[in-house]
């Protein structure tokens, strides 16, 4: 036990004499011979004798009765009424079994040390300490062993999450033609799909904050999250770059003058990689003991946040959209080309024609290299069935057709403080998460509660004041209100996953949450929906969905 701080035991002794413990140890296995027996159990251990006789020269640490550290003296003695040579030497064996252990790792103490993918102590500082203790202290009761196995118990609640994110972009992805109400707003406002971009993202902060959490070389964890960003760009391009999309009007290969480079994939590679290198870099190296300790370990993560929210407030509503034009192939190869401009000439709109978005992709990426079926075209001066795709209405504007990447570079911006939003939750588990008491969950649970009711009110107000929900823009609005509701719908998943353990009625989701990459490639690929629905008897129509229901 430390001497003035009672929060672990022998956590001074072990740190400092680590070699002197070793030695007794060893010196301890190597007279458990068939005659010495008695000299080691009727005694308390040569350990514990001069623990005592260095505490006595001590006036601050005094051993009383009840003192857990004399508790556990005591129980190292060992009765010396045993009838059996094998009795005596089994509980022998089992005492410095830990210590054989450790012996037979040649020193290596990195395997007793390994973090969890979930996070345990207030810091990784105690949580070393406390897997310490199992080859100093061998005597761990039935609690201790329960105590550890939660801690080391996978937090399911994140692939809950992330599987229900996948199941939502599914959902959308397949029902939004037949229910418009649930598809992406053409332009202003938030429904069902336009919240899976950000869930994802949210969830790569939170998981982001549990991988980094303990590091052994920062130049390694870069390399490896840079080997990861760029194997989620390569799988992004190869999915959504044109290769498997508009099958139909495709002939053999893509042309490289008009692949499009930004994309779903890519976005979460680019906040991924912002993320880790935050986690990495720029956290501080003092302990955590209340929320306020936690803000002060992580002010330069929330600096960054800060910078990027100033950088993308400043390009949107301070870069000046000039004029513009765009084009589109005729339907004859011997025709030529339909030339159509823009009238902008304006600071800070956020309309769906001269925003600073669209003009700074249009610039850094090509006009060609954009998405080509614009959300907008679903807006009501665009299409006579909005807020569904439509013919054009006689009077439509120039800009109805002109392409528009939803996953631009100016919007991706903003993509990344939902990205670090999520890392802060991250955080919380891993400072805010010892057992699964009453206690420690409402601690958890006000931490997570608080900043998504503060992110989910300043988000409606902003929008109440002229600074609109919109997901194609990525506004700071529409990053509050994704964030803070992201936060609420975690945090109930939490209660009743981990905290609760009604796993059951989220086994499929779970399950869609550890193979969400897998599942998002055969959705993209239209690999799902020729199993689901591509095969049927006389007639299209009879499919596998017509026996549940959908498509009569």
């Amino acid at each position: 036990m430390c001497r003035t701080h009672s929060r672990c035991l022998f956590c001074q002794y072990e740190k400092k004499e680590r070699e002197r413990v070793w030695h007794v140890g060893i010196h301890y296995r190597k007279s458990l011979s068939p005659s010495p027996y008695k000299s080691i159990f009727e005694k308390k251990s040569l350990l514990c004798q001069e623990e005592e006789a260095e505490a006595e020269e001590e006036e601050e640490f005094q051993l009383e009765p009840n003192n857990m550290y004399s508790v556990v003296c005591e129980r190292e003695k060992i009765p010396s009424s045993f009838s059996s040579l094998a009795g005596r030497e089994e509980i022998a064996m089992t005492m410095y079994k830990p210590i054989k252990e450790q012996e037979g790792d040649n020193g290596n103490t990195n395997k007793t040390l390994k973090s969890n993918g979930e996070g345990g102590h207030a810091d990784d500082d105690d949580e070393v300490v406390g897997d310490n203790k199992s080859f100093i202290l061998p005597t761990h009761s039935k609690q201790q062993h329960e105590a550890q196995r939660q801690k080391r118990q996978r937090l399911v609640s994140l692939d809950v999450f992330r599987g229900l994110t996948v199941a939502l972009m599914i959902l959308v992805d397949n029902a939004g033609g037949v229910l418009p109400a649930i598809n992406h707003s053409p332009w202003n406002g938030l429904t069902l799909a336009d919240v899976v971009m950000p869930f994802f993202l949210f969830i790569v902060g939170v998981s982001l904050g549990l991988t980094y959490k303990k590091l052994s070389c920062k130049a390694v964890a870069t390399g490896k999250a840079i080997l990861r960003t760029l194997k989620l760009l390569i799988i992004g391009l190869f999915l959504q770059g044109g290769f498997l999309h508009g099958l139909n009007d495709l002939t053999y290969g893509v042309d490289m003058n008009q692949i499009r480079w930004m994309g779903i994939l890519q976005r979460i590679a680019i906040g991924y990689l912002v993320g880790a290198m935050c986690e990495i870099w720029l956290k501080g190296g003092n302990h955590v003991t209340s929320g306020l300790s936690m803000l002060r370990k992580y002010q330069f993560q929330w600096a960054a946040v800060l910078v990027l929210v100033t950088l993308y407030l400043s390009l949107l509503y301070g870069l000046h959209v000039p004029d513009w034009e765009y084009q589109i192939p005729a339907a004859a190869a011997s025709s030529t080309p339909k030339i159509f401009p823009v009238k902008c000439g304006v600071r800070g709109d956020t309309g769906p024609a001269c925003n600073a978005n669209g003009m700074i992709d249009r610039t850094v990426l090509g006009i060609r290299h954009l998405y080509r079926k614009p959300i907008y075209a679903r807006t009501k001066p665009c299409s006579i069935n909005s807020p569904d795709y439509g013919p054009l209405p006689p009077d439509a504007p120039s800009w109805c057709q002109a392409p528009f990447d939803p996953e631009g570079l100016l919007s991706s911006v903003m993509a990344i403080v939902t990205c670090l939003v999520g890392l802060h939750y991250g955080h919380i588990i891993v400072h805010f998460k010892v057992t699964y008491s009453t206690l420690n969950t409402r601690d958890r649970t006000l931490h997570w509660m608080v900043p998504s009711t503060c992110f989910l009110v300043l988000g409606l107000v902003l929008d109440l004041l002229g600074m609109h929900v919109n997901k194609a823009l990525y506004t700071f609005s529409y990053m509050c209100v994704t964030a803070g509701a992201a936060g609420i719908v975690f945090t109930g998943i939490y209660l009743l996953v981990d905290v609760c353990g009604c796993r059951w009625p989220t086994l499929v989701l779970e399950w869609m949450g550890m193979h969400a990459l897998m599942i998002f490639i055969l959705a993209t690929t239209n690999v799902l929906p020729v199993v689901v629905q591509g095969f049927y008897w006389k007639q299209p129509g009879n499919n596998s969905l017509k026996l549940i229901g959908i498509g009569r």
